[in-house]
């Protein structure tokens, strides 16, 4: 025998009709979890679906990311080289700058130099501004001075030429004058150094000092022309001496020579002071003798020739040197400016000519 239950819940009776009835309350309940497990897993599909969207977008995105990532990257390389030839052109360009400031220093401390050059330049000018205008002033003086002094010049080349020329033609009248004596000129000549030359033939024998007889007309002449020459006080002022110097060659020794030379010049010398009643006696302080033997030859004695022309009596006619002094003295005795005198100071303290 079935129980039968009975209750609230109609769904479940104990019998036959309630075992029929339980059936389609089990599938409703079986069709509703199929629905649900159905509704369930189309959750999830969409689920599902929706998700891998989302993971297919963000792998696209992850991509895309990671592709901006590597762009980036190479950016931030390229830009670090960037940097890094930016930091490298900045030191190279650091490093100009401070040697553009150091020249600039230098070319600053080279400013003031040259600034200071130019101010000591500018100081230097205008003295010498002044000191050309002094010597302006000094040359107009110095061209006066220039003036007198040329025209004293002239005057004291007149006076040395009368000199030069008083003291040749002397020479030449003593030489014309003895030649025409003697018929000859060859034994009297006037020599490079400016004195008359009388051959030793023509005054004395080999070996003697004794005047030839037929020497004494042309000693005789010489004495007459140094008379009338020395009679002259404006002659006689320019006159120091009158030198008779004797010479021989080198034959013999040096003793034998010297004596010779020596007494022949003074034989000359005595026959001039006693000749013609003693004309010269009064001119004697004028006159004076020498033998130089054989030491101021004339030509080698070497030569026959050379020896002759060594054996020799020579005349020399020595100039005042006062006499030339009052010359050269009259030439400065000008009115010298001012300016140029201070001028030849300042030279002679410097060790220079004015």
């Amino acid at each position: 025998m079935r129980r039968r239950y009975s209750g609230r819940s109609e769904g479940f009776v104990r019998s036959e009709q309630g075992e029929q009835g339980f059936w389609p309350s089990y599938a409703d309940m079986m069709s509703a979890v199929a629905l649900i497990l159905f509704f369930l897993m189309l959750l999830s599909y969409i689920q599902n679906l929706i998700t891998g969207n989302n993971l297919q977008n963000t792998q696209e995105t992850l991509e895309n990311t990671r592709a901006r990532l590597l762009s980036t990257e190479e950016k931030l390389a390229s830009t670090e080289l960037e940097l890094k030839d930016t930091e490298d052109t900045l030191a190279l360009t650091r490093k100009e700058v401070e040697k553009a400031e150091n020249e600039l220093a230098k070319l600053t401390i080279d400013l003031d130099e040259a600034k200071l050059t130019l101010s000591q330049q500018e100081k230097d000018l205008a003295a010498q501004d002044k000191l050309l205008a002094d010597q302006k002033a000094l040359i107009a003086d110095q061209e006066e001075y220039m003036k007198a002094a040329s025209e004293e010049l002239l005057a004291m080349r007149g006076q040395m030429q009368t000199v030069a020329v008083l003291r040749l033609s002397i020479l030449e009248q003593i030489r014309d004058s003895m030649a025409k004596v003697m018929g000859s000129e060859d034994k009297v000549t006037i020599g490079e150094n400016g004195n008359i030359v009388l051959d030793e033939s023509v005054l004395f024998d080999s070996g003697s000092s004794e005047i030839k007889d037929e020497a004494r007309p042309a000693l005789d002449q010489l004495v007459k022309v140094f008379q009338t020459f020395l009679a002259n006080d404006e002659n006689a002022r320019y006159v120091d001496s009158v030198v008779i110097s004797g010479h021989t060659d080198s034959e013999g020794t040096d003793e034998s020579n010297r004596i010779l030379s020596t007494d022949r010049a003074n034989s000359v010398l005595n026959y001039l002071m006693s000749a013609q009643n003693r004309r010269l006696e009064k001119y004697a302080s004028f006159f004076c003798a020498s033998g130089y033997g054989e030491t101021r030859p004339v030509q080698s004695n070497a030569t026959p020739e050379g020896r002759a022309a060594n054996r020799r009596i020579e005349i020399s006619i020595i100039l005042r040197d006062d006499s030339i002094m009052d010359i050269l003295e009259s030439y400065l005795d000008i009115d010298v400016p001012a300016s140029v005198t201070a001028t030849a100071g300042k030279s002679g303290s410097n060790g220079t000519r004015p």
